[in-house]
């Protein structure tokens, strides 16, 4: 008879070697909290990856188990709320990332400055600014000057992600793929200690206006409609519930004819009355999504 145990346990092998207890109701406690403070909806298949991500907070707080970890933050969190949150908040991006929504974002603002017309710009999931950037390239080379009348929001949940990004300063290697001329006129190389770092040009921060907020808040202070709207790769995850709720508010904000940008997997059949199709991956607000 083999010795084996059987296959339904072996899963538990790496468990028995953790750092720290993490059993099965502290994974489902993990997923409430996440999804009441944020809207995101984890799967079990992201289990490891909430055990990676959390045991640094473990260890930074000398607890030994997320049992008394998640005691404490429902207890008394403060700012170990926005420690969590930003632990389990997912920030993959890249300068120009899916470069379709770019020339569209450039012949729009081009149609802008031909009407005369001053143009507004929102990220609602920024990250560490490569996306915000990218689109205050496009506004300037559009205009042909390093301060065209455009301003662009870059918010996030994520108060680190939005440090960096207000920053501007990344390693060299990630605009390594930039055309040569982008890269001289909107980027300068690190020196000395900073070598292998280049920082954005200061004309290009001027254009951006970086701040939390949480797309599950009840309003969101944006100030004026904006010309276009991006909201990619964000959604995928909330659930269908909650997207449909953002939706929402989202296109409150946009401008009668204002654009919203949404990422290559995300499909909104079940916001069919509040946007409308009209281009690869792009939506106008429905005349019931308008304000």
């Amino acid at each position: 008879m083999s010795s084996h145990p059987p296959a339904t346990t072996l899963p538990r092998a790496a468990a028995d070697d953790r750092e720290f207890e993490f059993a099965d109701r502290d994974f489902r406690r993990v997923c409430e909290l996440i999804h009441d403070r944020a809207g995101i909806a984890l799967v079990p298949a992201k289990r490891d990856m909430v055990y990676g991500r959390l045991s640094r907070r473990l260890r930074a707080l000398g607890l030994s188990s997320f049992r008394d970890y998640l005691d404490r933050l429902e207890r008394d969190g403060g700012d170990e709320w926005e420690a969590f949150t930003n632990a389990l908040t997912t920030n993959l991006t890249s300068f120009f990332r899916e470069p379709h929504h770019f020339e569209r974002l450039r012949d729009q603002l081009g149609e802008l400055r031909d009407a005369g017309r001053a143009a507004r710009l929102w990220t609602c999931a920024a990250s560490t600014g490569e996306e915000p950037y990218s689109m205050a390239i496009v506004a300037c080379e559009t205009h042909g000057s390093l301060a065209p009348p455009v301003r662009i929001l870059a918010t996030d949940i994520d108060t680190q992600v939005l440090a960096t990004a207000d920053r501007g300063v990344y390693p060299i290697e990630r605009v390594a793929a930039l055309d040569a001329e982008l890269r001289r006129r909107y980027f300068q190389r690190g020196t000395g200690a900073s070598s292998g770092l280049c920082r954005v040009r200061p004309a290009l921060r001027k254009l951006i206006e970086f701040r939390p907020l949480n797309l599950l808040a009840p309003r969101y202070d944006v100030g004026e409609p904006v010309a276009a709207l991006f909201c990619r790769n964000v959604m995928i995850y909330f659930d269908k519930p909650t997207q449909r709720a953002i939706l929402g508010r989202l296109v409150q904000h946009m401008d009668r004819d204002g654009l919203l940008y949404t990422g290559h997997s995300e499909n909104y059949l079940h916001a069919a009355d509040l946007i409308t199709p009209c281009g690869r991956t792009l939506y106008r607000r429905t005349q019931a999504g308008a304000p």
